[in-house]
This record gives structure tokens, sequence and C-alpha cells, in this order.
């Protein structure tokens, strides 16, 4: 999911107050990959697949910017 897919998971409806409560659950899944991607980032492992050791294409992490793997 790219950066535009996932902020606009948490687009709330005005006009529908039910909307207003986003998914909890999603909430804490992206929170977790955004702070694996900052460890990784720090520790030099960002643009690495974490199984297999290769680079994870540029385009990949442009469209997934938590990815943790090329494909």
């Amino acid at each position: 999911m790219g950066m535009r897919e996932t902020l606009s998971a948490y687009a709330v409806d005005v006009t529908n107050p039910e909307s207003a409560v986003p998914n909890l659950d999603q909430v804490e899944q992206d929170l977790a990959d955004v702070e694996t991607a900052l460890a990784r980032l720090e520790a030099g492992t960002y643009w690495t697949d974490e199984v297999s050791g290769q680079p994870i294409p540029d385009q990949v992490l442009t469209q997934r910017p938590t990815a943790r793997r090329a494909n």
C-alpha cells in the first residue's frame, strides 16, 4: 500500500459520524510498520530485503515505504 492509500484509509466523512472512528487495529499495525522502517533506516538496513539480503528496488519502497521484502 502506498502512502496515498495509507492516508486515505484515515479519511473521515464529516457527514457520517460512524466514519469518524478509524480501524484501530489498522492504525496500530501502520504505526508498528513505520516504527520498524525507522529502526531499519537507523540501522542502515532499510534498503535491504530482511530475508534474502538483496536490495529492495526503489519502486517497491516508493509504493510501500514500510516494505521489508523486495516482493
